[in-house]
């Protein structure tokens, strides 16, 4: 199987991504896990103004996976000009950086893109449409065709810069929101996220200290592969990013058989951060 490919006009080394919220802005890996390895990172989340998330804990493993609740924190758009995307550009190299944008308005969302426009370390921009639309009653904006043509074209004003719109797997007709963001001008979509889940301890309460949280893991593997299917069905060959459930080289090959461009791996590095080089091994050498 040939690694490298050409995705938005750019050269990545093998297909393999950095899922968002796992690789930080690459510094936090430093002397953790080889990123470069990598095809590409996904920052964590930016948002317009600085979030400090929700309230411990945060994280909770379990048989299936683990659950979070992290609450989007991030230093805010501002710091990650400043600070993180310069670095970013002097330490990246050929690992190709997609940057997630998150908003809790319309607006925001390309009041970011625009914020960041200016760095060329930048290959694409992944939003996060599972963000609460607090000006519609809490309603994600990935549950709304009309709200997710709204967020993209406004966008797609601001770069010339490929986007990539992030969706749900709790969405009725994930298709439906890939075909609604692809003709507002998205390039690609990402699928899936995390799904949204509720675990106790044995007194009844909540394991997390936001109370309910987006479920990582190996459960989420069919769900991702089905979504990718579907969407490419429906769009007729759109840019798609696997994301959720990969554990393994046999994992990466489930997406890429069901005609994912790029598969994204998260909460399995947590445990293992031998494992994003070891898994760039077995594909390279048509193991596991």
């Amino acid at each position: 199987m040939p690694l490298e490919r050409e995705v938005f006009g750019r050269t990545f080394r093998n297909p393999l991504l950095l899922a968002a919220g796992t690789a930080g802005f690459g510094r936090e890996l430093e002397g953790a896990l080889d990123w470069h390895a990598v095809g590409g990172i996904v920052t964590k989340a930016v948002s317009l103004a600085p979030r400090v998330g929700n309230r411990p804990p945060r994280v909770a493993e379990f048989a299936g996976g683990m659950m979070n609740a992290v609450g989007l924190a991030n230093p805010g758009l501002a710091h990650v000009q400043a600070d993180e995307l310069p670095w970013l550009a002097a330490h990246a190299g050929e690992t190709r950086v997609l940057v997630n944008v998150v908003g809790f308005a319309e607006a925001e969302y390309a009041e970011v893109v625009e914020g960041l426009d200016q760095f060329d370390v930048i290959t694409a921009y992944e939003l996060n449409l599972s963000c609460p639309n607090t000006h519609a009653g809490g309603i994600e904006f990935g549950a709304d065709p009309t709200s997710v043509a709204r967020v993209v074209a406004a966008c797609r004003k601001q770069t010339s810069r490929p986007i990539v719109a992030k969706l749900s797997p709790a969405l009725p007709d994930v298709a439906s929101i890939a075909l609604a963001a692809r003709d507002a001008g998205a390039d690609a979509v990402s699928v899936v996220n995390t799904m949204p889940g509720l675990m106790q301890h044995a007194d009844g309460t909540p394991r997390l200290g936001n109370r309910f949280g987006g479920i990582s893991g190996p459960t989420l593997l069919a769900v991702g592969t089905l979504a990718v299917s579907r969407i490419l069905e429906r769009t007729g060959g759109m840019t798609v990013i696997g994301t959720g459930g990969v554990r393994t080289a046999e994992d990466v090959r489930q997406y890429l058989r069901v005609g994912a461009t790029l598969v994204a791996l998260g909460t399995a590095m947590m445990a293992d951060p031998h494992l994003p080089a070891r898994l760039v091994r077995e594909l390279e050498r048509g193991d596991g």
